[in-house]
């Protein structure tokens, strides 16, 4: 089987081209899907293997990060969302794809066209961009196979990303803002001040992540870090499994 990753564009979206060079750098073969040729009928998202909505700013952020993007998918694609779903396909939301995906309701709970929580302006109410460090505190997904424990050095950028439910116990944290090897909810290791530090989370199968920081951006020693390689290894292992 061929195995081919889509990645989403939409007006807004300005990752994807480095979200592609970072998904075929390891060895995946990914293909730049425009929104308005999915909602056309020309390209469809059960054709790939996986899929990845990139960061940005989808739609210029009106009416919310990443709102209009989630609701173009909700009411014209979940049929092929649902699919995708049941079929164990891999999601990655990074940074406006990860608000998508708790605007189509995928993250946290499959719950499609339900939200169950909202990723909120950075307490500090100001664009936060910088390296920061993340502690992997579950293994038990795709993503993060063979990572406990493991610190990672990403990048963020984003004016949104304080992860909100109502049930923020409840939720899979996957990876947390780190200072000094634990979780924090200190500024500026932690950018936005989310509760307990969640920097990523999955639904209940580790198969749907959503992750602020760029590990698109974490793929060359010149970039800084090299460690958005092993996210995007554990995807590739996955696959070809």
């Amino acid at each position: 089987m061929n195995i081919k990753i889509a990645v989403l564009y939409a007006p807004g979206i300005n990752c994807h081209e480095e979200m592609k060079f970072a998904l075929d750098f390891v060895g995946l073969d990914s293909k730049i899907i425009n929104i308005h040729d999915l909602l056309d009928g020309k390209e469809k998202l059960t054709n790939y293997q996986a899929m990845v909505i990139p960061g940005g700013f989808s739609w210029g952020d009106h009416l919310g990060a990443g709102r209009i993007f989630g609701v173009h998918l909700v009411a014209r694609l979940a049929e092929q969302l649902y699919e995708m779903v049941n079929d164990n396909k891999p999601i990655l939301g990074v940074c406006n794809g990860f608000q998508v995906l708790v605007e189509t309701g995928l993250l946290p709970n499959k719950s499609i066209g339900k939200r169950g929580a909202a990723l909120l302006r950075n307490e500090s109410a100001v664009f936060e961009c910088r390296w920061v460090e993340l502690i992997v505190t579950n293994p038990n997904t795709i993503w993060t196979n063979n990572l406990e424990g493991k610190i990672l050095r990403m990048p963020v950028a984003h004016g949104e990303g304080r992860l909100y439910s109502e049930s923020m116990e409840e939720l899979n944290k996957v990876v947390c803002y780190s200072k000094n090897g634990k979780a924090t909810e200190e500024y500026p290791a932690n950018p936005n001040g989310t509760i307990g530090g969640a920097a990523g989370i999955a639904d209940s199968s580790g198969m749907i992540f959503g992750l602020m920081p760029h590990p698109e951006r974490a793929v060359l020693d010149w970039q800084g870090s090299t460690d958005g390689l092993y996210i995007l290894n554990n995807l590739k292992a996955y696959l070809h499994n």
